[in-house]
């Protein structure tokens, strides 16, 4: 099968076409045939992860050292990458019970990776679902990491109809899916994005949109009840004015600083930090399926590119260009193709 391969860290140009060998399911495993798998910020972020010093890291130390161990220090020990992924299952294992041949799917592989390939295996209690029937495979394929973050993220507190929330960072992979589920509980959502990006916000349902460019949400004088904040880019002193008693300042990225300020405002004040930390569940994927299929979780796609050209892709969107998901087309490169 044919599969894009990096072999060293670096810029977009080390992705490689390659052809490898196609893996074969286990007993409690089903085979993928892969259609889309989306670049996210995941494959970025490990394509060149030399370059990644712990200060640039959005993470505290402890998960920049794990990370370096488990993807390799000075060359990749995981070689093909994405961690998302929708497309069909050719064959299952022996012993599956849970999927049948031929059923479209979408799912999460977390730091396994490997979507960026023809073919995949999956063990059949992993992150995976049946594909939601009103969605494409690409518009299926970038949904499931950033969507299942955002509903750990919202769980974290108790969203109620008519209360204020702002998303800081509501255009990239995960605020989007924060800003739809906010609106789905009958929140009042503000997003903070670039210029370029203001109308995709709006899109998702956002009653207002903040340029970050032009104004500072936490000068404003507006208040929130709660604030969730993607890439930690604003100090809980600065968000603490701007929120309502009892609000909270949820963080998707943090570092240890954030950590014990969490830990100090459990115990004293009304306004907290929450450290948010998600681990992924097939029922996850299956709930978010059910949402989408009742039309309250939407997938917007800007640009798709073939497989070939994951280079190309992942240039565009380290480029800033990308205006929803950006994701590669694996269909039409299987056994059949080489």
């Amino acid at each position: 099968m044919k599969a894009i391969i990096y072999q060293k860290y670096g810029h977009p140009e080390v992705l490689q076409l390659k052809e490898v060998e196609k893996p074969i399911p286990g007993d409690r495993e089903i085979l993928i045939k892969v259609h889309a798998t989306p670049v996210s910020f995941g494959d970025l972020l490990v394509r060149n992860f030399k370059a990644v010093t712990p200060k640039k890291f959005h993470m505290p130390f402890l998960f920049w050292l794990i990370g370096k161990f488990y993807f390799g220090f000075r060359k990749p020990r995981i070689t093909i990458l994405g961690s998302e992924f929708a497309g069909e299952i050719e064959s299952i294992g022996r012993k599956v019970i849970r999927f049948r041949e031929g059923e479209q799917v979408f799912g999460y592989r977390g730091s396994q990776m490997g979507a960026y390939a023809g073919y995949l295996c999956m063990p059949e209690s992993g992150v995976v679902a049946l594909k939601p029937a009103n969605m494409t495979h690409e518009e299926a394929s970038s949904v499931p990491y950033g969507t299942i973050m955002a509903l750990h993220a919202v769980r974290k507190v108790n969203l109620k109809p008519g209360q204020k929330v702002l998303v800081n960072g509501a255009s990239g992979g995960i605020g989007p899916a924060i800003v739809q589920l906010a609106r789905y509980h009958g929140a009042i959502v503000t997003g903070v994005c670039s210029t370029r990006r203001m109308e995709f916000v709006k899109s998702l349902g956002a009653g207002r949109v903040i340029d970050y460019t032009k104004e500072d949400f936490t000068k404003e004088g507006e208040t929130y009840d709660y604030i969730f904040d993607i890439l930690g880019k604003c100090s809980f002193s600065q968000c603490k004015q701007v929120l309502n008693d009892n609000g909270r300042l949820l963080l998707i990225s943090f570092k240890m600083k954030q950590v014990l300020q969490m830990l100090w405002t459990s115990m004293t004040g009304s306004k907290k930090v929450i450290c948010v930390i998600s681990t992924e569940k097939a029922e996850d994927l299956d709930f978010i399926k059910e949402l989408i299929e009742a039309g309250k979780i939407k997938s917007i796609i800007d640009k798709s590119f073939p497989l070939e050209q994951a280079a190309q892709a992942h240039a565009y969107v380290e480029g800033g260009h990308k205006t929803g998901s950006v994701v590669i087309r694996v269909q039409g490169l299987h056994e059949n193709d080489l």
